[in-house]
């Protein structure tokens, strides 16, 4: 609490005093009720703790509940039940084979006796033929067959088991997971420059599992990597002004890391090519596209956006020179749902399905495979602030869930829509424009590490932001 120089209207009793700022509501206080203020947080504090004591107890009543026995004595007693159930069947089935084999060879037997007495009756009369010595080779053939192969008894194993299956279930996390809304910053965050440990404008980010993270550095005409925890990034290439040589870029809007190729893929914007950095050098991918957002699928297709053509076109691997297939617009500027306005970022799922951020319809599509249209995902009624809308949306990414986070640009907040909702709901920022933890300024690329935690390339701050997940 900090003393203000002029007399000012306390919040409380409305008198014109010398106040006092509160740092965390921002409210005016005279120095009585400054004190009340005080009072009035010490008794939410203790609250607070007061529910966090409980809260410990109930873990430590509940660490020492034996659930663990009772589910230990289910499964002894699952095993139990079927292991007598499967002796009761088996005595049943050796019970029937006992009884029936006696039965058969003595029909076996009885067969072959038939036989001996005519082969008897033939020597005996000294008459026989061809036609009568391939009777006998067959039914000495048929009797022979039958002893091996014992076809009129076999075991037959149902597929439908008569064992009552059992699994463990553990509870999966809510899928409607929530994090902190105060965001720490692991990139930048000194503001804007060209230092290594500061940022310019950035763009894209890419998340590895090692949760090294990797930026299009937009006006520094850069890609860097901050390993983690790390103070100051690295340049990876670029960084050397910006131009079209083979050291150079030109503000770069996205980044993608190929695991299978150890690679990194460049979209080179104003440049107008998409380059691929491997060991030290580069070499152009994709020439004369105005490329905006990058996607790689499970099977290596590369997906790449041009917000001039309004279109995402897809490429196989090792086969760039051709001009790739339209996997969504192509049909000109518009609002249609075969067309998109100022595509950018795009993501692609496990059944190749795209979702394009259609910026300036300020809606998000998705695009299935061999489609002729789109789907509206998110968005599309107008730009606006409503939880139905979205303002220049920008980097879009999809859970396993098919939950779709979309860095909402113009609102400076990240939203997350479920499929088939109207509405949209803010996962972290939406406490307006600032450079606060709790705040954004025009967010613009998103990633998860694989502990669901989540990262907001905080475009106009100049900084990457984290969001840790609420347990």
């Amino acid at each position: 609490m900090v003393m203000a120089n002029n007399k000012t209207q306390c919040f409380t009793c409305n008198k014109e005093k010398i106040t006092y700022p509160c740092k965390g509501c921002l409210k005016e206080f005279c120095l009585i009720h400054l004190t009340q203020h005080q009072q009035i947080l010490n008794e939410e504090l203790n609250d607070i703790t007061n529910e966090y004591n409980e809260f410990k107890q109930k873990i430590n009543q509940q660490k020492q509940n034996p659930q663990n026995d009772l589910l230990i004595n289910q499964i002894d007693q699952w095993e139990r039940n079927s292991i007598e159930i499967i002796q009761k069947k088996a005595e049943e089935c050796r019970k029937i084979v006992i009884e029936y084999l006696p039965t058969f060879f003595n029909d076996l037997e009885n067969k072959f006796n038939d036989l001996n007495e005519q082969i008897k009756h033939i020597n005996a009369e000294n008459d026989f033929n061809e036609i009568n010595l391939n009777y006998l080779r067959n039914q000495l053939r048929e009797i022979t067959e039958e002893l091996n192969n014992s076809s009129k008894i076999s075991i037959q194993q149902d597929s439908q088991a008569f064992i009552n299956d059992i699994s463990i279930i553990l509870s999966k996390k809510s899928k409607f997971n929530k994090w902190k809304q105060s965001g720490i910053t692991v990139v930048g965050g000194n503001g804007q420059g060209h230092e290594l440990d500061q940022l310019n404008s950035p763009r894209g980010i890419f998340t590895d599992k090692k949760k090294n993270i990797f930026i299009a550095d937009y006006w520094n005409s850069r890609i860097v990597e901050w390993k983690y925890n790390a103070k100051e990034g690295q340049i990876i290439t670029g960084g050397n002004g910006q131009g079209d040589r083979m050291n150079q870029l030109d503000r770069p809007t996205d980044v993608i890391v190929d695991h299978q190729n150890n690679s990194i893929i460049i979209a080179d914007k104003g440049n107008r090519r998409v380059i691929q950095w491997f060991n030290q050098n580069q070499q152009i991918l994709i020439e004369n596209i105005d490329c905006c957002g990058l996607a790689m699928d499970k099977y290596g297709f590369l997906y790449v956006s041009d917000c001039v053509k309004n279109e995402v076109r897809r490429w196989k691997m090792e086969e760039y020179n051709n001009e790739g297939i339209v996997v969504a617009g192509g049909n000109g500027k518009g609002n249609q749902l075969n067309q998109l306005d100022f595509p950018n970022f795009i993501f692609v799922d496990e059944d190749q399905s795209v979702y394009v951020s259609d910026s300036s319809n300020h809606r998000v599509m998705k695009w299935r495979k061999e489609v002729k249209e789109g789907r509206i995902m998110a968005g599309g009624n107008g730009k606006g602030e409503n939880l139905n809308q979205l303002f220049g949306p920008q980097g879009v990414i999809v859970d396993d869930l098919g939950q779709i986070y979309v860095a909402d640009f113009e609102n400076d907040r990240v939203m997350r829509w479920c499929e088939e909702k109207e509405e949209g709901e803010i996962v972290v920022g939406g406490n307006g424009r600032g450079y606060q933890y709790n705040q954004l300024n025009g967010p613009i690329g998103l990633s998860f590490d694989d502990e669901g935690k989540l990262y907001v390339v905080d475009n106009l701050n100049h900084r990457i932001q984290k969001f840790e997940i609420i347990l």
